[in-house]
């Protein structure tokens, strides 16, 4: 039977596949800023998995950039994968406030290719983790 931390891991990355599973549903039905939100949902969800199942007690923050740092202790090629995970911290206000974007509400700002981007980002940075974790099977 898994342990604690194998279990708390594991939730975080059901959810992360829940989330990037809505986010193309989202950006199948046109709405692009939320699926752009649910993209970095889906990878912070993962990063947190993979540190807890590194063993850290608490992961806190929301940016990719602080929480990739974190993984980086523990795993130093995850370098790779903060490149391309902190394209998605922008999203985290970005595509939720009609406020954080001058000009425009984000349902009326974000566009088919943000979401293509960030459900490519977001998809990635998943299969890089999953990889990692897998690696521990």
């Amino acid at each position: 039977m898994a342990d604690a931390t194998t279990r708390k891991s594991e939730a975080w990355m059901s959810q992360a596949r829940h989330d990037l599973e809505a986010a193309r549903a989202n950006a199948a039905d046109g709405r692009h800023a939320l699926a752009c939100f649910l993209c970095h949902q889906s990878a912070e969800k993962a990063v947190t998995g993979f540190l807890y199942a590194r063993g850290a007690e608490q992961v806190w923050g929301h940016a990719l950039a602080d929480l990739c740092e974190d993984a980086l202790a523990f795993d130093q090629s995850f370098d790779l994968v903060k490149s391309i995970a902190v394209l998605l911290d922008k999203h985290f206000l970005g595509a939720r406030y009609p406020e954080s974007l001058p000009g425009g509400v984000p349902a009326e700002a974000y566009e088919a290719a943000d979401s293509e981007r960030a459900l490519e980002v977001a998809g990635d940075v998943f299969e890089a983790v999953a990889q990692r974790l897998g690696a521990d099977d």
